[in-house]
This record gives C-alpha cells, sequence and structure tokens, in this order.
C-alpha cells in the first residue's frame, strides 16, 4: 500500500511540463535512438522543439559519443516504446522504478530491524522525499541506479541470512550444537547472492560508480561468512571463509556482475553504428585487437574514451551555476534546479500579481527529513561500532559507498541529485534510530516514543507538502517560493 501511494503521487500530472527538461534532452532522445538502431545517434540543434511538436524522427545518421552505458536509456525507451515519444512516455518508467525504490527501501528495513512497523516508516519517509519523488518524475539514469544499489544490497543482507540459516539446518540434521571446531559445510549454490551480482551488474550498466557499493558489500558478504562460522562453532578455521566462500562469492558477486553489464551493451555489439563499433577494423595492429578481436577491442576502446572523458581536462575546468560540492550533500546545502521560468509577469500565464510569479522544479530532499537523516547516520555509527550490532552498520556502510568516492571528483562540476543513492540508506537508518526511541513493544516509555515518532514523521510529511508545489513546476509568486528557500544557498 505504501508503494501504491508513493506511485500515485508521482505519477500525477506526470507529462507536465510537456519540454524535455534538464538532462532529458540527452537520456530522453538516446533512448529513443536506442530503440531504432540499438545505438545512440546524434541530433539536430532544433532536435528538442521537434520532438516536443510530435515529429521525434529527426535524428541523424551519425553516432553520438556517450559517456554512460545503456541500460538505464533502455529503461527509459520502455516507456517511449509504449507510450509514444512523449513527455508522459519517456518518464512513466522513472516512475515505476522510483515507486519500487519505495518498496525495496521497505523490504531492506523490514529485513535489517526484524520489524513491519520500521520498514513501514522507511518506505513513508522516503515517500515524502523531494529529492526522490522529483527524480521519479524525470527521465535521468540515476532514480534506476539506485533501485538497482538499494534491491542488490537487499540481496546481500538477505544472503547473510539465508547462510546462517543453512549452518543451522546442518547442525540441526545431525543433532551437533556446534561445529567443534570444524569449518562446517561449503555452500555453493547461493541464490541471493547471485541476485545481488545480477542487480550489481545492471546498476554498473546505468552508471559506473556502482563498482565502489559492489566492493564494500562483496568484502562485507565474505565477512559475514567468517563470522557465522564463528558464531556456529568453527573457532579460528572460520577465517578459511575468506578463502573457501571469498573465491565463489567473487564469481557469483563480480564475475557475474560484470557479465550482466557486458550484456547490457548487447545493442552496441549487434549493430554496425555505434560509436568506436569500427575501431578494431580502423586498427587492426592494435595489441587489443590482437589479443580480444575486433569487436570486443572496439568497446574496450570506447571504455577507455568514456574514462578520459569523465576524468579530462574538458570536465575537470567546466563549471555550472548548481555545483554542490559533497560535503554539504547530507545537509542540502545546494540543491540543483531543473526547470525554472522566472519572472512571470502579471496577466501572463495565470499569475495575478502584484508582484511577478515563478515556476520551477527544484531538485531538493525534503530538508527535515534530510537533516534528521544526517544526525540518525551518526547514531547508527554508534550502535554499530559501540553498541556492536551489525544492523546499524548496513546503511551506513551503503550511504558512504555511494558518497565518499565523489569527494576524489571534487575538481569537477558535482550536483546533488547524485544523492538520490544515498537517501534511501540514510532513510533506513533513521527508520531504525526511531525503532530505538520506540522501544520494544510493551515498554514503560513506548507512548512516549510512539509520539516522538509520529510527530517526526507528520514533520516529514507537511514539509514535503509545503515544498511540493517548487517540486512539480506549480505557479507561485515569487515571496512564496522566497519563503520555501530557507537558506540562502538555495537560492
Amino acid at each position: 500500500m505504501i508503494t501504491l501511494l508513493a506511485f500515485l503521487i508521482r505519477i500525477q500530472n506526470l507529462g507536465y511540463p510537456k519540454n524535455l527538461v534538464f538532462d532529458e534532452t540527452y537520456y530522453a532522445k538516446d533512448a529513443w535512438s536506442l530503440l531504432k538502431f540499438g545505438y545512440e545517434r546524434n541530433w539536430p540543434d532544433d532536435a528538442n522543439a521537434q520532438v516536443v511538436a510530435g515529429t521525434p524522427d529527426v535524428y541523424s545518421s551519425t553516432a553520438e559519443f556517450v559517456v554512460h552505458p545503456p541500460l538505464g536509456k533502455l529503461l527509459i525507451g520502455v516507456g517511449e516504446h509504449f507510450f509514444g515519444m512523449n513527455s508522459f512516455g519517456w518518464r512513466i518508467s522513472a516512475v515505476v522504478f522510483g515507486s519500487l525504490l519505495v518498496f525495496f527501501t521497505i523490504r531492506l528495513a523490514r529485513r535489517l530491524s526484524r520489524s513491519t512497523l520500521i520498514g513501514a516508516i522507511a518506505g513513508i519517509l522516503l515517500t515524502f522525499d523531494g529529492l526522490a519523488f522529483v527524480m521519479s518524475r524525470i527521465a535521468l539514469l540515476d532514480i534506476f541506479q539506485a533501485f538497482f544499489l538499494v534491491a542488490a544490497v537487499a540481496c546481500v543482507v538477505a544472503d547473510r541470512d539465508w547462510f546462517r540459516a543453512r549452518l543451522a539446518d546442518h547442525l540441526d540434521a545431525r543433532g551437533l550444537p556446534d561445529l567443534r571446531g570444524a569449518f562446517g559445510p561449503l555452500v555453493l549454490w547461493r541464490p541471493w547472492r547471485l541476485a545481488a551480482g545480477v542487480l550489481f551488474g545492471l546498476a554498473l550498466g546505468t552508471k559506473w560508480n556502482s563498482i565502489y557499493i559492489l566492493a564494500v558489500f562483496g568484502v562485507l558478504s565474505v565477512l559475514w561468512d567468517v563470522g557465522a562460522r564463528r558464531l556456529a562453532g568453527a573457532d579460528f578455521k572460520a577465517w578459511l571463509a575468506l578463502l573457501a566462500d571469498g573465491v565463489p562469492a567473487f564469481v557469483t558477486m563480480v564475475l557475474v556482475a560484470a557479465g550482466v553489464y557486458v550484456a547490457t551493451w548487447a545493442g552496441w555489439f549487434a549493430t554496425e553504428g555505434g560509436w568506436d563499433r569500427d575501431w578494431g577494423d580502423r586498427n587492426p595492429d592494435s595489441p587489443l585487437v590482437r589479443a580480444f578481436g575486433r569487436p570486443f577491442a572496439s568497446w574496450l576502446w570506447y571504455h577507455k574514451e568514456i574514462y578520459d572523458f569523465h576524468t579530462g581536462d574538458f570536465i575537470n575546468h567546466a563549471a555550472h551555476p548548481y555545483d554542490a560540492h559533497p560535503a554539504g550533500w547530507l545537509l542540502m546545502l545546494r540543491p540543483i534546479g531543473i526547470d525554472a521560468v522566472n519572472d512571470i509577469r502579471p496577466g501572463t500565464d495565470g499569475c495575478v500579481g502584484p508582484e511577478n510569479c515563478i515556476r520551477v522544479i527544484s531538485a531538493m530532499g525534503t530538508p527535515v527529513l534530510w537533516w534528521m537523516a544526517a544526525i540518525a547516520l551518526v547514531v547508527c555509527v554508534v550502535w554499530w561500532i559501540g553498541g556492536r550490532d551489525w544492523r546499524f552498520g548496513v546503511p551506513v556502510l551503503a550511504a558512504m559507498a555511494t558518497y565518499l568516492p565523489w569527494f576524489n571528483y571534487t575538481d569537477r562540476p558535482q550536483f546533488f541529485f547524485y544523492a538520490i543513492t544515498i537517501i534511501p540508506f540514510t532513510v533506513i537508518g533513521l527508520a531504525m534510530v526511531m525503532g530505538l526511541i520506540l522501544g520494544p513493544a510493551g515498554s514503560p516509555g513506548r507512548r512516549r516514543g510512539a509520539i516522538i515518532v509520529g510527530v517526526a514523521v507528520a514533520l516529514v510529511a507537511a514539509n514535503f507538502a509545503w515544498i511540493y508545489p517548487v517540486l512539480t513546476d506549480q505557479l507561485l509568486p515569487y515571496s512564496q517560493w522566497l519563503a520555501r528557500m530557507w537558506l540562502r544557498s538555495w537560492i
């Protein structure tokens, strides 16, 4: 029901505005040419106007150099296939995956906390987050990446429970109280771990920086195996799991993820016109061609060019008015404007005056939620390390794996909307801290804790309602827009 609520809120008036906003100008058109040809093509300068006018097939015959893998654009293209090359068509997939992001956030919070109530709280909080809302309503790649990452982490945590249950079954079947110093069974078939590998591969097929969270949770998953075997009585032999469980884990998660990633480029391999598709033909004597063959060598060379773009002088010397240093992301110090029409004069576009009006779409989080989540993250660290409660480490590690790597790239413009991969995990952390405030069922302070948590959730919902007009391009008098810009850095 919470997922359905999120879907209904997000799909409302989805086709407005009808124009391509922000980076939809790249991804919606790339998706359309991927549908048509299996690779991205260039578009003329006036393509946006022609797409909005209903004549989208104005792409050129030349391949476009694109700097992200194709999966996110393919998912956008699914909506365009069923609903057409229009604003609803290129945004509907984001709505679906943004709603499913809420679902998997609930499931992950539920598994960590062992509380349906805490899972529900996490889902409600994410439903009413402004950034998650906006990113679920525009045709960008990041909402798909966030979904795959949360789902992958949920599978890794499910694998932890699954493996411990297999160890328990092993002991129970033999009537043993513990392993008595033995290593225990070698369990090669790990369905949840395999599912995590597939989902991590899909995340990589959307955006490359998903590799950091794959690395963190791949290592963590094996360390959990060590801990499970120690708990089961394997003693020092539990450390053999670093090899005995670690190698299969590498195959199941890393190699499977790599295979899935390559598969997301199937359209590029199956066609002849993609960017650099003929590089191997043009460079037959290259060591890459001799080692891997022409198609795969061309693909590897293309990846080198993408990496050079992301780390090269062009991007490092670029500037953008919404550049946001990652140090301010968790406190939402610099949200980004997605679309804006400024200085709408009275008598124009419904503006009644006496002051000028404005329409904006701001990719901003719900401030009360983000600020509480930042505080809760600190509490999670304390409870994880000081309280030795592994559950609180999951949202901390997941959030940091999607956040800290950005500090390596502060020379280039960075944007607050990248934090869409952070907020599901910090919301889970906040929900778990709220669980601490609630306390166990039947405890003397339960009523007081319920009041505190209820007020906090209500404040988030009220705050979301307050900023809703600046998330949805609604007409506002300038003073009403300014009243929602609580910090000068938001303007």
